[in-house]
């Protein structure tokens, strides 16, 4: 008799998380997974949360996958990756941001730029190193960090600043225990970017305090009218800094799984131990793709790269138009609206605008200090479906207001 009943798995006695490592049970899921669940199975929602391109990749960058694998090209690769791949990302990073990288030993293609960033850490933390992050940030950065047995110290950054991160903040964080300064610039989830002139007095403090640097510039491509400037092209920075991207966002390439890290030798060797230990390399037909998307992809990418701003420029002026003080945000593809004048906190504002008007945004306290009392909205979604949420917004607004008052 078929039945739907669970088999028995063995009576231990006890509770099955009682087999997990404590440091994993502290770790909470998601914030960002629990919006995501919520809208599951809701029709009619338009989602704002969502940090991916709305953009299929490229055809040609698709073909060149397909050709790979018509021609067998289906093993290994190097640990490292491919050296086609290596070089051509040596190339891109000394054209477009001015930082020269050997690609024989001081890159490698990693599964996306979450795992780069995962062996960083993993390659450089003791237990009880002190690793700083500013935030509103990236939610992945401090439990990584705690799983790799550091801890995370958090740096609060502002709106009336801009988010950017100050040399004043920065050192009234550090201690003898700090190791490690992860940087996100251009910013998830603020927009933010960071100057030259800004960059220069971090860059004093981190070679005053001897800090390692984790560059994650995965947006480095999503900037609007001003160029990008990489940490690493700073005086003295290179060495000390580990630079992580990806292909995902500026090539609209999230499923491929592609990234890659970028430092000095012996750094990169370490990280390389750990990577071909684990997941032995990124995939061979996702590198192809990743190297045709860097050889003839810079067309399609200034193309989406135009698309957003115009998207940015629409949903910033909405949400001022709403009634919603928003910073102007400079890279990515997110808006960071204050809702504090609302009087609700982040997550009753994003519950409550998606139960009651069906837009799925993402409560600005899940990503760390500063961030509550803010809303982080993705405009990497159709013009159409912006004006839409827009005008929704604006009305939730108001409803609030007529609350307020009665």
């Amino acid at each position: 008799m078929i039945t739907n009943e669970p088999k028995p798995t063995g009576d231990t006695g006890k509770s099955m998380n009682s087999y997990l490592a404590p440091l994993v049970q502290q770790i909470q899921p998601s914030g960002i997974r629990k919006f995501f669940d919520m809208a599951a199975g809701s029709k009619d929602i338009i989602s704002l949360g969502v940090g991916e391109p709305d953009f299929k990749t490229p055809w040609h960058v698709r073909e060149a996958c397909v050709y790979s694998l018509e021609r067998g090209f289906t093993g290994y690769t190097s640990n490292a990756g491919m050296p086609e791949l290596r070089e051509g990302i040596a190339n891109y990073l000394q054209s477009r941001f001015a930082v020269e990288y050997n690609p024989a030993n001081q890159i490698i293609a990693t599964v996306g730029g979450s795992e780069a960033i995962d062996l960083a850490l993993r390659a450089l933390i003791a237990p009880g190193d002190e690793i700083l992050i500013p935030e509103p940030c990236y939610i992945s950065y401090s439990p990584i960090t705690a799983i790799g047995g550091g801890i995370p110290v958090g740096i609060e950054t502002f709106g009336e600043n801009n988010f950017k991160l100050t040399a004043e903040a920065l050192e009234a964080k550090i201690t003898p225990r700090s190791k490690i300064l992860i940087l996100c610039y251009p910013s998830n989830p603020t927009g933010a970017i960071m100057s030259r002139e800004d960059w220069e007095p971090i860059a004093k403090v981190v070679e005053k305090h001897d800090l390692i640097v984790i560059s994650d510039e995965i947006y480095a491509e999503l900037t609007y009218g001003s160029n990008h400037v990489s940490f690493p092209s700073l005086p003295g920075m290179i060495d000390r800094t580990i630079l992580v991207s990806g292909f995902s966002k500026a090539f609209a390439m999230t499923g491929w799984r592609m990234g890659y890290a970028c430092g000095h030798p012996d750094l990169i060797s370490a990280m390389l131990k750990i990577h071909q230990y684990t997941v032995m390399c990124a995939p061979s037909m996702g590198q192809v793709a990743a190297l045709e998307a860097l050889t003839n992809g810079m067309e399609e990418k200034d193309r989406m790269t135009d698309s957003y701003n115009q998207r940015r420029r629409l949903i910033v002026k909405g949400l001022r138009d709403a009634g919603l003080d928003c910073h102007e945000p400079q890279g990515a593809f997110y808006a960071f609206p204050s809702i504090r004048r609302t009087g609700l906190t982040s997550d009753q504002f994003a519950q409550r605008l998606l139960l009651e008007y069906k837009v799925a945004a993402v409560p600005g306290s899940v990503f760390g200090l500063g961030g509550e009392g803010y809303l982080r909205c993705s405009y990497a979604t159709s013009v159409s479906q912006l004006n839409e949420a827009i005008e929704r917004i604006g009305e939730f607004v108001l409803q609030l207001e007529r609350e307020r008052t009665e």
